[in-house]
């Protein structure tokens, strides 16, 4: 578990260290608005065409090197971007999607294996947490290193957390982490039951399109609007962008302790109200952004443990789940994808941010919706 940690410290952090030193690549880049967009949007569109390959690559090669791979491809994905033009920061960025998509897919289906079900929650609670401290560390350090040594080391510094989480996990998963290793009698791309009726299985991918849209639109244009509206310095609007990342923790670790006092539905529609101040305190009271922050970063990290913990309980069978993963994730990563390039494409033509937070505000209501028909049917540890 400690090194599934380490790896989750690098699953979002690359992403993040783009949005404190937009405004440095843009200038040393000539990127319009919409083009610094695609650092964001790449990568989640990444984690949505190809989940098929990434549950391919658990089934023939084993999840252990799976995960291998998952690192080796975001330290190279971390040197390419910094190191040259826009065509290197783009391909880099690409790399950094595929690679981080397999542990998307993977890292799940190995909590099923290895954790029984009254611990999926907590184990998968750890998980998304350390996501968010990887992504509050990263949204910390990268623009006062962007300070002092300028915008391509800052976001290379992020290699650090892969080569630390490789150094334990080769150790960890033994022999089995540099050998590929196909399971035998174990299809993660096509389950040998239906792992949820369709209406279920619609409704979960719905919760998690407005989650993701919600997340990523939020991550990549928060300073920006904190800046334009507030007039915050770079490194003031970095901290409030971090401490959406952060707060993440509390709703990360304290949804599997509210889901045994509280109906899955009530913990999902709470976190729904809490996902709603953002858009909705930002258009009326952007001073208090702050509390803002907090509360949406409660809600989107006990919004993707819930939905995952939701995965793993819902389907009858690791191939079920495999199958239900790259479902849900492919198609609701699809439509989180878009959300940075379109988010900057509404604001570049409006020159406003009332558009973009209405558009966050639809992605929040698409949560609740999808939480309030697909939770129920969650069902609970034994």
């Amino acid at each position: 578990m400690i090194a599934i940690g380490l790896i989750a410290l690098n699953m979002r952090g690359p992403f993040v260290a783009v949005a404190p030193v937009v405004g440095a690549m843009q200038r040393d880049l000539g990127f319009s608005p919409v083009e610094i967009g695609y650092l964001t949007g790449i990568p989640v569109l990444c984690f949505a065409l190809a989940a098929p390959l990434a549950s391919l690559a658990g089934r023939k090669l084993g999840p252990e090197f799976a995960i291998t791979l998952t690192l080796l491809g975001v330290l190279l994905g971390v040197m390419v971007r910094s190191a040259g033009g826009g065509a290197l920061v783009m391909l880099g960025t690409v790399i950094l999607g595929v690679a981080i998509t397999i542990g998307n897919i993977v890292v799940p289906l190995i909590i099923r294996r290895d954790f029984s079900p009254a611990k999926q929650g907590a184990a998968m609670g750890t998980y998304t947490a350390a996501l968010n401290i990887g992504s509050f560390a990263t949204s910390v350090i990268t623009a006062p290193l962007a300070e002092l040594l300028g915008w391509r080391p800052a976001i290379a510094a992020c290699a650090v957390f892969a080569v630390a989480a490789a150094a334990v996990w080769v150790p960890a998963a033994g022999s089995r982490s540099y050998r590929p290793q196909a399971i035998p009698g174990t299809d993660l791309t096509r389950a040998s039951r239906r792992p949820a009726s369709r209406w279920i299985t619609v409704a979960l991918t719905v919760g998690f399109a407005g989650q993701a849209f919600s997340y990523y639109g939020v991550t990549a244009w928060l300073p920006s609007l904190l800046s334009d509206e507030l007039g915050l310095a770079p490194s003031a609007a970095g901290a409030g962008s971090s401490l959406f990342q952060i707060l993440a923790i509390t709703g990360s670790l304290g949804v599997p302790f509210a889901a045994r006092i509280a109906s899955t539905t009530t913990v999902g529609l709470t976190l729904g109200a809490l996902w709603l101040t953002v858009p909705v305190g930002l258009l009326l009271a952007p001073e208090l952004w702050w509390l803002w922050s907090s509360f949406g970063g409660a809600a989107q990290g006990g919004g993707i443990t819930l939905i995952f913990t939701a995965i793993i309980r819902l389907a009858r069978d690791q191939a079920s789940a495999g199958r239900l993963s790259a479902v849900v994730q492919g198609a609701g990563y699809s439509f989180g994808a878009v959300a940075p390039t379109l988010l900057g494409y509404v604001h570049g033509v409006s020159d406003s941010w009332t558009g973009p937070l209405l558009m966050i505000l639809g992605s929040v209501a698409m949560f609740i919706l999808g939480c309030a028909l697909s939770l129920r049917h969650v069902p609970k540890p034994h």
